[in-house]
């Protein structure tokens, strides 16, 4: 059996198996994530505004460097993202505990109810898409599930 390699950091491709498989990963996580983000409950927030409200949600209150940090933006942009979601009353800025000149952004009762519904209805979406697969498939994908959160993660 020929030893399995893996890519390369600096985008070299081990065996064309390799690259044909991340490719196809690429491609394919790309195409569900446009298809998942068409399942949106509130259709007034963007995309960049789902993704901190996600981010406070799993991470807990933040500043806005913090969340500029996390959400791969520049700080001017996440202190507008930040007042856009206050203004629609899905944050709340509320004093550093340690440094008064800086604000914590911590999401309300209104920005968890949304995004569960969100995640609801993008569950629902998915599951109803996975109905489709055989059981064998089925069973591939769970198994891919915890490695490809690895993958978000990284």
């Amino acid at each position: 059996m020929p030893e399995l390699s893996r890519p390369q950091p600096d985008g070299r491709e081990g065996a064309p198996d390799d690259a044909a498989a991340v490719n196809a990963l690429r491609s394919a996580v790309m195409r569900l994530s446009r298809r998942l983000k068409h399942q949106r409950v509130d259709e007034s927030l963007s995309p960049t505004e789902m993704s901190v409200l996600g981010t406070l949600a799993r991470c807990g209150s933040a500043t806005p460097g913090e969340l500029a940090r996390k959400e791969h933006v520049q700080p001017p942009s996440m202190t507008r993202i930040v007042a856009m979601l206050e203004a629609k009353g899905l944050v709340r800025l509320d004093p550093h505990p340690d440094d008064r000149r800086q604000k914590v952004v911590t999401q309300t009762e209104q920005a968890e109810a949304m995004l569960e519904e969100s995640r609801r209805k993008r569950n629902a979406w998915l599951a109803e898409l996975a109905s489709g697969l055989d059981e064998d498939e089925w069973a591939k994908v769970r198994a891919a599930a915890p490695v490809l959160e690895k993958l978000a993660q990284l």
